[in-house]
Order: C-alpha cells, then sequence, then structure tokens
C-alpha cells in the first residue's frame, strides 16, 4: 500500500512498551509523528530516538504528540526507552501489520543480501486524521529539525 499526502491515514490498534494498545483515534484533534524505524538500539535508530528526545518538549509545545513504531517486542522496547531516557510512547508491531498497513515493510538489500524489513519513514499526521508529510530520507542526527520544516 503505497500512502500520499491527503490521505487518511491507516488506524491501528497496536500495543506500547507497556502493553497498553494505542488507536489512531486516541490522538483525534492532536498532531501526530508517527515515526517507523527498523530496530531498537542500532546505531542510525540510537541517533534518530535521541534527536527526537532532544527536541521533544520544543516538538511538544508545536503541538506534535509523538510515537515510535517497529517491529521489536515490549521488552525490548522497555529497555531502548530505559537505556536513552526516552520520553515518548514506543509502538510493538510484532505482527507487522501497521508497518504493512503504512507501506513502509518492504524489501532491503545489505551486503547484496536481499530481505524484508521497516523503512525508516515517519509520516506527520493532522488532527483529523489526515497525512500532512510523508517523510522518507530521514536525518537521523537532525530528524527533529525536518519536522519542523515539514
Amino acid at each position: 500500500m503505497k500512502l500520499n499526502i491527503g490521505d487518511k491515514a491507516p488506524d491501528f490498534a497496536i500495543p506500547d512498551q507497556d502493553g497498553i494498545v494505542h488507536k489512531l483515534s486516541d490522538y483525534q484533534g492532536r498532531k501526530l509523528v508517527i515515526y517507523f524505524y527498523p530496530k531498537d538500539d542500532t546505531p542510525g535508530c540510537t541517533a534518530q530516538a535521541c534527536n527526537l528526545r532532544d527536541n521533544y518538549y520544543d516538538l511538544r509545545q508545536q503541538g506534535y504528540e509523538i510515537i515510535g513504531v517497529s517491529v521489536d517486542d515490549e521488552k525490548s522496547h522497555q529497555k531502548f526507552i530505559q537505556k536513552f531516557e526516552l520520553p515518548f510512547t514506543l509502538l510493538s508491531d510484532t505482527d507487522k501489520k501497521m508497518v504493512e498497513d503504512y507501506g513502509v515493510w518492504q524489501e532491503k538489500s545489505m551486503y547484496g543480501r536481499k530481505y524484508m524489513g521497516t523503512m525508516r519513514y515517519t509520516f506527520v499526521i493532522d488532527e483529523n486524521g489526515t497525512i500532512e508529510n510523508i517523510i522518507t530520507k530521514v536525518d537521523t542526527k537532525d530528524h527533529a529539525a525536518q519536522l519542523v520544516k515539514a
């Protein structure tokens, strides 16, 4: 599924690091940033999460809620959050439904080996659940600035 700016964001019902299920409707009336990332506690994913952490309160002041999504389990998310003191929610999409619905579960290649994995894409969703922006070329070290420009 390929999503575009102006499309309604696909609904979801996915547990966070504590097993609490989050739905798109929970964020109705607020701007939502959903950032998809490949794996907890890896260099690029850590740089991205820490950049969002360091700019979290500024982003919240501008009205954004932040949610990270990967296919890692709740326990992995808990460790990642504790290790890097992340102030935002991480959703555990272990059944890969959300990554497929958002079109970020794609074929990747590393060292000539092809495999399926999560693309590092970010969706900015407006107060009405409409996709306002999609960032496909994420700067892991300065992602917050990309969001502000968007």
